[in-house]
């Protein structure tokens, strides 16, 4: 038997299907080693050793696969194809005793037939530059957080952490709420200016004077234009037709997949590398479990031939010829630290369409696979196409210029459209066919007042695209340090934008003061230039620790000399139901709520104002307030709550079911229903709830049962030992009386 072991048990029915009955596959379910969570864990003056220990929960799976390793002819490290997954795969075959000389790793970008099996043809020896890499990363970290850390107790807030890459987002999103206050709104006119020509009518803006652009600063300016031409016979000066391409979009790299689906299905980055991973690892479909993407992790725009030739292929049964370009489109990646260790994310098989396998996918599941398939598509398909229109009319050396577009050919948009993060038009109207020296009517003016708008809030998508353009962080990292600063209540969101607290303020200003460099966006994206030169072999990653430790070791003993920062609680206008006190703003694991700042003398607490909803409780007739259960859940309870225990997942109408007498209230999608799921009404939804309860039933049975039958076979093993012990203690002892 060969004993293959991956990253996540998710994957084990996927593999072990493709590999057959000649390997057992297993999991190490994530890192199985790691730093000690109580102490420093690096030995610093013998050359920054990693400390590394067993994780204690996984004393039960280090032990099965050290059985399964023993007795397999030979064991296959399968981890994730990256540092992280190199990482993990050197730790297994220390604490497994396999020779690291030998070819023992293997790894796949997608988890197909045909890419498994070429892994597991074509093994390798484990990649000590990318462990390193990996090791030195984590040591970074671990000092970083380390040695800060403390420093942040004393002089901001107990309880506070500080990371080498989420100091610098955090001040990316602090940095940008600044320039928002800071912003001081400038005014200007535009003058929209109305033209008959025969029966057709058009528009145009006004553009500047005496053949330069003119932008209007004032009211009396626009007006001035306005008298100039009132009246006076505009000239068509220039007229001209074309046509413009709009270039198909490259495949997704991770930052790219993260930021189209919260433009698009406004996914958070936590939540699309979840659904892409169950997709990656494999899905339940007719012919069995199988991976439906390619590695997740990547940023790089590479396809494979095969991919290639096979969407190709696709495109013209699919579309037909002219969607189809003469090449195949090749992308390059931009920026020089792209590492290139795997393909785009695409589809593993281009013939699998999302409407022919929907059945099979969850809801979340379908809407991302879709969107990467047609994006794959789309990416090898013809340019969509565009007629243009471009007029420019003068009166009185004023010029006024119109134009208009029309897409005439849809090209990659019949697979695609792209999201933005600002709307625009996709067509704009179309124009009258014009001649120079045509000489339309002008119907009027209307001048229109506008002020500049100060820069809009990062919303997750754009705080990607960020975070990628500026270095900071790789692909793996960036749904990671997004939730970071998140549950560390340094930044909030707001709607779908992303808005610093006051401890983001207090901690970005504290940083900027003790330790610069940590949150200075360029040293941290040269630091991970350094971390892909420890992986390309041109630094040694001991000799990257000694430089940077030494420095920042000294910033850290001058930190002490940095004053205290007082993180300012946020009063607002409510006062206190008990004793009169303007109340403040606290937070809990449930969010936000007001609490009176007399604690503990008063303990009066209440919802968030915006919490607080108009309709009143239908059980008593106080107001209803919006709530958050153990699991996050929101739901409406009454605000009188424990004297009144009326609560419901949707708003109550007011009025009362017919069938069973409870309240009917506003359910998914503005859906009236009854609240009460015992209710003849609700039939259908209490068989599907009570198969959803009999499905987590069965699965926590089974994992029970896992654990029972682990901790049984454990202690009949440690009974065998016990007992082969004393056998052997009994001879050795029979043996010296016969002596």
């Amino acid at each position: 038997m060969n004993l293959v072991i991956l990253e996540s048990p998710s994957k084990i029915k996927t593999v072990s299907k493709i590999l057959g009955k000649d390997y057992k596959v297993m999991a190490s379910v994530g890192h199985v080693v790691d730093l000690p969570k109580s102490k420093l864990g690096v030995d610093i003056e013998n050359g920054f050793i990693p400390q590394y220990q067993n994780i204690k929960s996984k004393n039960d799976t280090i032990k099965e696969l050290s059985a399964a390793a023993k007795k397999a002819k030979n064991v296959y490290l399968a981890t994730d194809p990256d540092r992280e997954g190199e990482a993990i795969s050197w730790h297994l075959a220390k604490l497994l005793n396999i020779d690291m000389s030998t070819p023992c790793r293997v790894a796949f970008n997608e988890i197909t037939q045909t890419a498994v099996k070429n892994a597991m043809e074509n093994p390798r020896c484990i990649d000590m530059q990318q462990v390193n890499a990996q090791q030195a990363r984590r040591v970074l970290d671990r000092l970083v957080g380390y040695e800060i850390s403390p420093v942040l107790w004393r002089k901001v807030k107990a309880g506070l952490s500080a990371g080498r890459v989420q100091s610098p987002a955090v001040r990316l999103v602090v940095d940008r709420e600044r320039e928002i206050q800071s912003f001081i709104p400038k005014e200007y006119w535009t003058i929209q200016a109305s033209f008959t020509l025969g029966k057709k009518s058009f528009t145009a803006s006004y553009y500047g004077s005496n053949g330069q652009k003119r932008e209007l600063e004032d009211k009396a300016g626009a007006e001035r234009i306005i008298a100039d031409c009132t009246g006076k016979e505009f000239t068509v000066v220039s007229y001209k037709e074309g046509q413009k391409k709009r270039t198909a979009p490259t495949p997704f790299t991770t930052s790219m997949l993260q930021q189209e689906a919260s433009r698009k299905l406004g996914f958070t980055t936590r939540k699309t590398m979840k659904v892409a991973q169950e997709l990656y690892e494999g899905v339940e479909i007719g012919d069995g479990s199988t991976g439906l993407i390619t590695y997740i992790r990547t940023d790089s725009l590479r396809i494979s031939q095969d991919a290639m030739n096979a969407v190709r292929k696709h495109i013209l049964a699919t579309f037909g010829e002219k969607y189809l370009p003469e090449k195949p489109r090749y992308f390059k990646s931009k920026g020089s630290n792209v590492q290139d260790a795997h393909e785009s994310i695409h589809p593993t098989n281009v013939t699998r369409e999302p409407a022919d396998i929907k059945q099979y996918l969850t809801n979340d599941q379908y809407k991302l696979y879709k969107l990467i398939y047609e994006r794959f598509l789309a990416c090898q398909m013809t340019d969509a196409i565009y007629a243009t229109q471009n007029a420019e009319l003068e009166c009185c050396s004023h010029s006024f210029r119109a134009s208009a577009q029309k897409r005439i050919f849809d090209g990659y948009m019949a697979s695609y459209v792209e999201g933005k993060d600002v709307k625009t038009e996709e067509e704009k109207h179309t124009l009258p066919v014009l001649k120079d020296t045509d000489k339309p009517v002008c119907d009027g003016f209307e001048p229109t007042q506008h002020f500049t708008e100060p820069p809009s809030r990062f919303t997750e998508a754009s705080l990607v695209k960020e975070l990628e353009d500026k270095g900071i962080g790789r692909p793996s990292t960036f749904a990671t340090i997004i939730s970071t600063i998140i549950d560390r209540e340094y930044v909030e969101r707001d709607k779908r934008t992303l808005k610093p607290t006051m401890l983001g303020f207090c901690v970005v200003d504290f940083m900027l003061a003790a330790f610069p460099n940590i949150v200075n966006v360029g040293f941290t994206a040269d630091m991970e230039e350094s971390l892909d030169k420890v992986e390309s072999g041109e630094q040694e990653w001991t000799s990257l620790m000694q430089d940077f430790y030494s420095p920042f070791h000294e910033t850290v003993e001058n930190a002490n000399g940095v004053a205290h920062v007082k993180v300012p609680v946020e009063e607002t206008d409510v006062k206190c139901e008990k004793c009169g006190r303007n109340m403040v703003v606290r937070s809990s694991r449930f969010g936000k709520f007001l609490a009176c700042p007399g604690y503990p003398e008063c303990k009066f607490t209440r919802p968030m104002p915006e919490d607080e909803v108009k309709e009143p409780c239908p059980k008593c007739g106080a107001k209803l307030v919006k709530r958050a259960g153990k699991s996050a859940r929101k739901f409406y309870g009454c605000s009188r709550y424990p004297e009144c225990d009326f609560a419901a997942s949707g708003l109550p109408t007011g009025e009362v079911c017919s069938q069973c007498g409870s309240y009917i209230i506003h359910g998914y999608r503005g859906k009236t229903m009854c609240m009460n799921l015992d209710c003849p009404t609700r039939a259908a939804d209490k068989q599907r709830y009570e198969k959803k309860l009999a499905r987590e039933a069965a699965k926590a049975d089974a994992a029970k049962s896992e654990k029972k039958s682990a901790k049984t076979k454990a202690a009949k093993e440690k009974s065998t030992k016990k007992a082969a012990n004393k056998k052997t203690a009994n001879k050795k002892t029979a043996s010296g009386t016969k002596k």
